[in-house]
């Protein structure tokens, strides 16, 4: 019986050792779970203020191109809209009044280069223009298609990239890098001079001006052969291979207008030696019948 109680007493007194040291345990466990957990919160937030400042300036600067690339796309529509004013402007020319309408056409390019090139000079001086290219590049292709259609029909000759570049300049401020229209938007506003030589041969064609078509066939012709050795050197550009393919289907064009009013002189009998100003065999004999 005494060893039994015995037996009995030990197991209880270990079994309640055990229950007084167990709260202790998960107490200290506990402590410790809360310790690292708060070690852990300030590592965090430590981190997280070291990587805000700078992805906060990120941020700053995306928004801030998100907006400019805006404008830039509202100005470059400007530039396109006002750009086709002055080609359509030099198509009203004639033989009668050639130099009122180069005249107009002088000015109204002028204020698109003072009033709408000087927006996108002004959002792009630096070093965002080549950022921002694909944003701006529509304007600046029909700005040289203005210019440079504009520039043949007074001179005869083709604006080079350089030349229209300086005009630019003036706009810019002399601290800061000028914005400088690149190559490849020249070249492409050059494929889309054809299609407005062709109508403008055409027209003139019609005014009797038969001269003046040939000599629109020519530098057209000229444009494509030059155009021909430089694109096969160029990167891969579907734009440009694109306005390639238009180009020589312009270029026929005029070829087979000026070829058909040629071959097909001797039809009309009617116009041969006439005095009519509008007639473009004025001078030729007459036939003897």
């Amino acid at each position: 019986m005494l060893h039994s109680f015995t037996a009995s007493f030990f197991r209880v007194s270990l079994f309640l050792m055990a229950s007084n040291s167990k709260p202790q345990r998960l107490h200290q466990i506990a402590g410790g779970n809360v310790q690292a957990s708060t070690v852990k919160r300030a590592r965090t937030m430590a981190t997280e203020s070291a990587m805000k400042a700078p992805f906060t300036k990120y941020v700053e600067y995306l928004n801030d191109l998100n907006e400019k690339r805006e404008r830039v796309v509202k100005a470059s529509r400007d530039v396109t809209m006002n750009s086709k004013k002055v080609i359509f402007q030099v198509h009203r020319m004639s033989k009668y009044n050639k130099e009122e309408v180069l005249q107009k056409a002088e000015k109204d390019l002028a204020a698109v280069t003072n009033q709408y090139m000087s927006r996108l000079v002004k959002e792009l001086q630096g070093t965002d223009f080549w950022k921002l290219r694909r944003a701006y590049s529509p304007g600046i292709q029909e700005y040289v298609e203005a210019a440079t259609f504009c520039g043949f029909c007074k001179n005869g000759t083709l604006l080079t990239l350089d030349e229209i570049n300086n005009t630019l300049l003036p706009l810019s401020d002399p601290s800061l890098q000028p914005l400088q229209i690149n190559i490849l938007d020249y070249l492409l506003g050059l494929a889309d001079l054809t299609g407005e030589l062709m109508r403008l041969a055409i027209g003139r064609i019609s005014d009797g001006e038969l001269e003046f078509a040939q000599k629109i066939c020519r530098f057209a012709r000229d444009i494509y052969r030059e155009l021909t050795l430089v694109v096969p050197h160029m990167d891969d550009s579907h734009d440009m291979k694109t306005k390639m393919e238009i180009m020589l289907q312009s270029v026929m064009k005029i070829e087979n207008a000026c070829f058909s009013v040629h071959v097909r002189g001797s039809e009309y009998i009617p116009l041969l030696g006439s005095d009519d100003p509008g007639s473009f065999l004025v001078g030729v004999a007459d036939i003897e019948l």
